[in-house]
């Protein structure tokens, strides 16, 4: 049974933020481009919804998020009823665990090098 596939305000506002940031980098048709890719990616979840990877397997950290990577971000969805919600989206850049659960993905080490 396919399910349906929702956005969260969130995501859908990080996604128009992130078309504009392509478009002034890299130019309208790229922008979209790389917008369908993921738009398509998370979808597809209709048809596959464990097709992402379960986050409390990854990570000690217990959540019904699963975890989809496409186009350097990071999706994170759950199943709500007869449906899949991507709840947030990040870049490949940013430190989603803390920013989620509040830890630190930094090592002490990695730390004391770079002097932070």
């Amino acid at each position: 049974m396919k399910l349906k596939v929702e956005f969260s305000k969130l995501v859908r506002r990080k996604m128009k933020a992130l078309k504009k940031d392509l478009t002034d980098r890299f130019g309208k048709d790229s922008a979209i481009k790389a917008l369908r890719t993921i738009m398509d990616t998370a979808k597809g979840l209709s048809d596959y919804p464990e097709k992402g990877e379960a986050v409390s397997n990854l990570f000690d950290v217990d959540t019904d998020f699963r975890l989809l990577y496409v186009n350097h971000n990071y999706l994170f969805y759950y199943f709500e009823d007869k449906k899949v919600i991507v709840a947030e989206m990040f870049d490949e850049r940013e430190d989603f665990m803390y920013k989620l659960f509040g830890i630190s993905s930094e090592s002490e080490e990695s730390a004391d090098y770079w002097g932070e």
